[in-house]
């Protein structure tokens, strides 16, 4: 049987929060029913904040009041949250290899969609607003380098991200935006 996150958090609150029997919190949270005894008798987990499992999605009221009413009732887990597949909310690391490439991604961006803006950049790429401005106004330090190159095949970001970003770049309002002008030779890839 799965267990739910931070056990121990969870049988703090299930004893204060709750008049299930100490088998049943112990059978739920995966330990013994004298820890579960000890908690409540404030000798264990006394600094420990008690964990709300229905607040989080891992109880539901129901269920509580169902094993309440019944000694004899387990509790099942409603669901536990898929931490390992969650995506991360911030900058997210460049390899040092890729880092010189982020330019010239950026005078692609430029070029073939103008209508993202610079936060919609910086997001796709992972880069700051002072670089694509330097970039746009060629007063990068290696602007003579710089050759417009499709982000997705420098593998910056992926092709779902960019055409999401240029959805809703598009302006609301029934205007139509001009399609992107057709890949230059140099724009391919080199293999």
């Amino acid at each position: 049987m799965a267990l739910p996150l931070m056990p121990k958090a969870t049988a703090v609150w299930l004893v204060e929060n709750s008049t299930l029997s100490f088998e049943q919190i112990a059978a739920f949270c995966g330990m013994h029913a004298l820890e579960v005894q000890a908690i409540a008798d404030g000798e264990v987990a006394v600094g420990i904040v008690g964990l709300d499992p229905v607040a989080n999605g891992q109880l539901t009221r129901e269920e509580i009041e169902r094993c309440e009413k019944n000694e004899g009732a387990d509790l099942r887990l409603s669901s536990v949250p898929d931490l390992a597949h969650q995506k991360t909310k911030g900058a997210r690391y460049t390899p040092v290899s890729k880092r010189q490439d982020k330019p010239d991604a950026i005078a692609w961006l430029l070029k073939h969609h103008p209508e993202l803006s610079d936060a919609q950049l910086c997001k796709l790429i992972g880069t700051t607003k002072d670089t694509i401005a330097k970039v746009r106004d060629r007063s990068h330090w290696n602007a003579a380098n710089i050759k417009p190159r499709n982000p997705v095949t420098l593998g910056l970001c992926s092709e779902p991200d960019l055409e999401k970003a240029v959805i809703i770049a598009r302006p609301r309002g029934g205007q139509q935006v001009p399609p992107p002008p057709p890949l230059d030779v140099y724009d391919q890839p080199h293999e």
